[in-house]
């Protein structure tokens, strides 16, 4: 007798053939035989409250282990609400499979209940996307699909499965083995590309190395601290590679851009020559395209060749993987190149002349206060995910940043109710570390139903809401650039008691409004045991400095608010 399994069985065994533990989801009526299966099986299923909080829950998963993250969607409304987390991990390149319902695949096109074309939706947002027909080759697509998401440059991967096609049986052949001929990814960098970098390393004096989420995703950061070791060249990581290269560390510039660290604004400004390795120069970072670092010549090492070139003109490219090209460079290296002297006496005399600094020994609560004592207070493998907004550049700057992975945060999407479903698949991802969300008032209304999912699975996360009862970010922009006209973004009033929240769901909720509380309620909240919300009252109209005002060049940056008039 074959051994005959529906769609949806063989869709388990295929997730259990690629080591899936973990699933986030929500069920529905085109996903009934998937969730019938997972019933049966081995796989931890984890219920979210909204299907967008479904990615962010994978996405988060992925983030934090490299792991492919997995969520799954009815059709309709549970697909469409999936949009969101789809755009947002792709354009940050983060490995995941959306497994969508669909309906029968007689009634598509026909406009039947809970219709909708996922894949005609996501074909711009996802890395690939599959609308799966004949069962007989659903085993296949899940392959290349885990495949696809989880090399060269990762991304989200959709797989619509009909909800016939589930129900169908066929005889289950397990696929060991996969071959994509109009899909291969370039790993190692091209040998004379590879060490003409290291010509163009030695022919310049004031040379800086960009690294962005392409060399976390690549587990290289070993091998760029020995490359940094063996050039001496200042670094400076985007907000996707945080950790990637301790800010602690002489030569770390943190990072750059439109709420970067002046110093590092100002060393890009100044720089001949500029490496950037697994990074994609988006406009957040390089402020008015035709004047960025006008004087250096630039080198771009990545693995998709679409990114090299896209923005910024290039004088050497080098397609690969970034672990693959630095062990590449680091194995020409055979003894350390001269130190470039004066540049690092210049690199320090910016870090002198353009510290991180705000206004101290208020009475109201300064955000960056905030972030400074959590840094101080959490423990140091501690997880942290942003929402996105004011809190988020507050936790770029003031978090020390010490560990690749350990930064979770939506650039370029910048999706506001990211911060507490990306936790929660953190969270199930490394259940003994310390999992804590950074969100503001704003954000964390977006996803604040998944209070309940943290709760009902006793999630230990703890929650930050920075309150400023504005939208903050938002809120900066109408100061400085709209004379103030406060436009829907005054929140206080129009939200509800956070504290009173938290308990109807559970959990412990604090509140901090009074500058000596700070630390001890804090350190009171990440010493509990379980899952907490903390309502820190901050100072309302503070503003995020550095600032490079949307088309300017780096080094026309705002410090304070008075230079901001």
């Amino acid at each position: 007798m074959t051994n005959k399994l529906s769609g949806a069985q063989i869709l388990i065994e295929c997730l259990k053939a690629e080591n899936v533990t973990d699933i986030f989801g929500y069920p529905g009526g085109a996903v009934l035989e998937i969730y019938d299966a997972i019933y049966n099986s081995d796989i931890n299923h984890y219920l979210v409250r909204h299907e967008q909080a479904a990615a962010h829950a994978a996405d988060g998963y992925a983030r934090s282990t490299g792991k492919v993250g997995v969520c799954i969607v009815t059709s309709g409304p549970g697909a469409t609400n999936v949009v969101t987390g789809i755009a947002t991990a792709n354009i940050d390149s983060i490995p995941m499979i959306i497994i969508s319902g669909q309906v029968g695949t007689t009634s598509i096109g026909k406009d039947a209940f809970q219709e909708a074309d996922l894949t005609g939706i996501t074909m711009p947002i996802s890395k690939h996307n599959y609308l799966v027909k004949d069962i007989k080759i659903l085993a296949k697509v899940i392959k290349e699909a885990f495949h696809i998401a989880r090399s060269g440059r990762p991304g989200p991967v959709l797989i619509d499965l009909p909800k016939d096609v589930a129900m169908e049986k066929t005889e289950y052949k397990p696929i060991t083995t996969i071959d994509i001929p109009t899909y291969k990814p370039t790993i190692k960098g091209n040998a004379k590309q590879v060490k003409a970098v290291i010509s163009f390393i030695e022919r310049s004096k004031r040379p800086v190395l960009f690294v962005g989420g392409g060399v976390v995703i690549a587990d290289a950061h070993k091998e760029l601290m020995s490359f940094v070791e063996k050039t001496s060249l200042p670094v400076i990581p985007t907000l996707m590679s945080l950790g990637v290269f301790p800010f602690d560390h002489p030569l770390c510039l943190r990072f750059s851009g439109m709420h970067g660290l002046a110093h590092a604004n100002m060393a890009i400004f100044e720089a001949d020559l500029i490496i950037a390795i697994g990074m994609r120069f988006d406009d957040r970072i390089t402020g008015k395209i035709t004047e960025f670092a006008k004087n250096a010549q630039v080198v771009h090492i990545d693995i998709d060749p679409a990114e090299i070139g896209k923005s910024i003109p290039v004088d050497l490219p080098v397609v690969g993987d970034a672990k693959a090209v630095l062990k590449d460079l680091n194995s020409l290296l055979k003894k350390n190149l001269p130190k470039k002297e004066q540049w690092l006496s210049r690199i320090q005399e910016l870090k002198a002349k353009y510290p991180l600094a705000y206004e101290k020994n208020t009475k109201a609560i300064k955000p960056q206060a905030v972030v400074e004592t959590i840094a101080e207070l959490a423990d140091e493998q501690a997880i942290i995910a942003t929402d996105v907004g004011e809190h988020q550049m507050w936790a770029a700057q003031y978090l020390h940043h010490r560990r690749p992975r350990k930064f979770l945060s939506s650039g370029g999407m910048g999706t506001m109710g990211y911060g507490v479903p990306a936790a929660v698949g953190a969270q199930v991802a490394n259940p003994d570390k310390q999992v804590i969300t950074i969100s503001g008032d704003g954000s964390f209304q977006m996803n604040l139903q998944e209070l309940s999912t943290i709760s009902f699975c006793k999630l230990p996360i703890k929650i930050i809401i920075f309150n400023n009862r504005f939208l903050g970010m938002v809120r900066q922009w109408q100061d400085l650039f709209y004379e103030k006209r406060y436009s829907e973004v005054d929140l206080e009033g129009k939200q509800p008691d956070f504290v009173k929240l938290a308990d109807a769901y559970g959990i412990l909720g604090l509140r901090i409004d009074n500058v000596d509380d700070l630390k001890p309620i804090l350190k009171q909240g990440l010493d509990h045991a379980g899952p907490v919300l903390i309502d820190v009252r901050i100072e309302r109209e503070e503003n995020v400095y550095p600032m490079v005002p949307a088309g300017r060049v780096l080094n026309q940056m705002k410090y304070t608010d008075k230079d901001a008039e």
